[in-house]
């Protein structure tokens, strides 16, 4: 037994030392290994279970490492360094990603072939850091934007999935990524533009990379992370007009008349607006343009549904708390017991003995919750005044110690009228009401006519008769003919007014927001964030007693729940320091005390 086991090492040791040991012999066997293996990489198809056999053959001889491997992997080097170059010039980037793939999987399968396993790791490592760790930026360079702006999903995986195996890989990508996300977004967010489209594009780009995220990039926390911060960083670069616009966007949604979404679609839009919120700092731009919006919403009866208000709402009040939401809750209360003070109103009215021939529907708005509205004083015919007053009577009896103060920018009537056609009813504004009922006395007025009789301002009284005039439903004729008003111009009643509908809605033109409306609503917040600001210092100072101007502004930030200049807070600081809240250190100036 001993003899028979003795043999065949002898045999191989004798092999080994005569035969491979010389070294033409091993140089030219080598030699011819490599070749073959050349061969084969560059498409020819070689004898493979030859190869198996040599390379066996030198991993029984313990010659293997030595005489072959550190060879083979020299030229493996050089050829990946070589096509590497070659190929990142030559071809896109999709290709070569898949060019990348495919050799790695060549290669593996060679292990699998005649390789000895022990070469796996280092020739992997080899392919992998000619294709990849050495192109790794020209990679990201010349192709992320392309496969992300294309939506190559399958390239992105195989991106991802490849960037992964090498050391940084993923670091470079993530980097890359992010910044990706911060220059589409900035593109979508600061070109003036694009303002109407800019939410939907918000909400069109969230959902691709939401989409890349999950398919492609496995869900990687840090990638989740990222995109979070690109989207709040670039969203935030044209500080309120976003927040102003998802506000809108949101309007539009809810407004009756909104046929393009169930309310389970209703549902997930609110859903998916609620997230690019998030990102916003200036929440109370987009509170302002909100209650505005719901405003209108409420008060003419133009909400697509109730529970998607609510459900709205309730988002808001999730993300954002109690204090956000409590004048918005407000104004649904209000709409609410107007409800109940009107079934009582209606029924006070059956018990008056002078019963008026106009029906009054009231809406009472707590001056906090709503929207501040400029009053106007208009000329009210005197059954419209009379009626007034027998409501304020009513209510003031059931609510001693209140105010009421009216805002006949707000009213709406239906106007019963009489044409050559017949009978129609006018659905219109109270300024619209005004103008039409002077056309009861007589045919024609000028301009100037109706503006002393109504009492309505100049900008206003020419929306209100463009709509009524130069509108689709043009229940006036003017002289001479035109789309815009002017204060010479005459108006007539139009007697052969004709309309298919027995009740018509006359567009009203001073319900569209205008650029003064907008510029005052972003004045407000300004303001708002002013008395925050104050509020903010004083409490501050009133607790601490003695704070330096770096500490002060340091518990500034970590108070204010919006953006906010260090030269602001500096001058809000100065303003207080005027009127004597806080003073001055004398010995020390960037050192604060509270004045008591």
């Amino acid at each position: 037994m001993l003899c028979s086991e003795w043999v065949p090492d002898t045999g191989l040791e004798l092999f080994r030392t005569h035969i491979i040991s010389d070294g033409a012999v091993q140089s030219r066997t080598v030699e011819g290994i490599l070749e073959q293996i050349e061969r084969e990489r560059n498409g020819e198809t070689v004898e493979r279970s030859l190869l198996r056999s040599l390379l066996g053959m030198l991993s029984d001889l313990q010659v293997y490492k030595d005489s072959f491997e550190q060879r083979f992997l020299m030229e493996t080097n050089r050829l990946y360094a070589a096509e590497g170059q070659r190929f990142m010039q030559d071809r896109d980037v999709p290709e070569y990603l898949h060019h990348v793939a495919q050799r790695l999987e060549e290669e593996n399968d060679r292990v699998i072939s005649y390789l000895d396993q022990s070469t796996q790791k280092p020739l992997i490592a080899t392919v992998e850091k000619q294709l990849l760790e050495e192109h790794m930026s020209a990679i990201l360079q010349k192709g992320l934007r392309i496969l992300l702006d294309e939506n190559r999903v399958c390239e992105l995986t195989l991106l991802y999935e490849l960037f992964s195996k090498v050391k940084g890989g993923l670091t470079a990508l993530l980097q890359a990524w992010r910044e990706y996300i911060k220059s589409f977004g900035a593109e979508i967010v600061s070109s003036p533009e694009r303002d109407k489209e800019m939410v939907q594009e918000l909400l069109d780009f969230k959902d691709k990379m939401d989409h890349v995220m999950q398919r492609c990039f496995q869900r990687n926390d840090s990638f989740i992370n990222a995109m979070k911060e690109a989207f709040e960083s670039f969203i935030n670069k044209r500080p309120n007009k976003p927040a102003e616009l998802i506000a809108k966007y949101v309007d539009s949604k809810l407004r009756a008349g909104n046929k393009e979404a169930t309310e389970e679609e209703l549902e997930r839009i609110l859903d998916k607006i609620m997230i690019i919120f998030r990102f916003i700092h200036g929440k109370d731009v987009f509170e302002a343009f909100y209650k505005k919006d719901l405003a209108k919403r409420l008060l003419v009866g133009k909400s697509a549904s109730v529970d998607a208000e609510k459900s709205m709402l309730s988002k808001l009040k999730h993300e954002c708390g109690a204090a956000f939401t409590s004048k918005l809750e407000g104004m649904f209360k209000d709409m609410e017991l107007s409800k109940d003070i009107m079934i009582q109103f209606k029924q006070y009215m059956q018990n008056q003995s002078d019963p008026s021939n106009i029906e009054l529907t009231v809406n009472i708005l707590t001056m906090g919750y709503w929207p501040s509205y400029t009053p106007m004083d208009v000329h009210l015919p005197t059954e419209m005044v009379k009626l007034q007053e027998v409501f304020k009577l009513f209510y003031l009896g059931k609510h001693s110690g209140r105010k009421l103060q009216w805002q006949p920018t707000l009213g709406h009537a239906v106007l019963k009228t009489e044409f050559k056609e017949g009978k129609k009813e006018l659905q219109v504004s109270l300024f619209q009401t005004l103008v039409l009922l002077m056309f009861n006395e007589t045919e024609e007025f000028s301009m100037e006519e109706i503006r002393t009789a109504t009492g309505i301002e100049d900008d206003e009284l020419k929306r209100t008769l463009q709509s009524l005039a130069c509108g689709k439903a043009r229940v006036l004729n003017k002289t001479p003919r035109g789309k815009d008003v002017e204060d010479g111009d005459s108006f007539q009643f139009n007697s052969d007014f004709r309309h298919k509908l027995f009740r018509i809605k006359i567009n009203q033109i001073q319900m569209k927001e205008t650029v003064e409306e907008q510029v005052s609503t972003t004045e407000r917040v300004f303001q708002d964030r002013q008395y925050h600001i104050d509020a903010a210092v004083v409490r501050i100072m009133k607790m601490r007693k003695t704070l330096s101007h770096n500490l002060l502004v340091s518990e500034l930030y970590n108070q204010l729940k919006f953006p906010v200049r260090p030269a602001d807070l500096k001058k809000r600081i100065e303003s207080l320091i005027d009127r004597d809240y806080m003073e001055r250190d004398k010995e020390n100036p960037n050192q604060y005390h509270y004045v008591a």
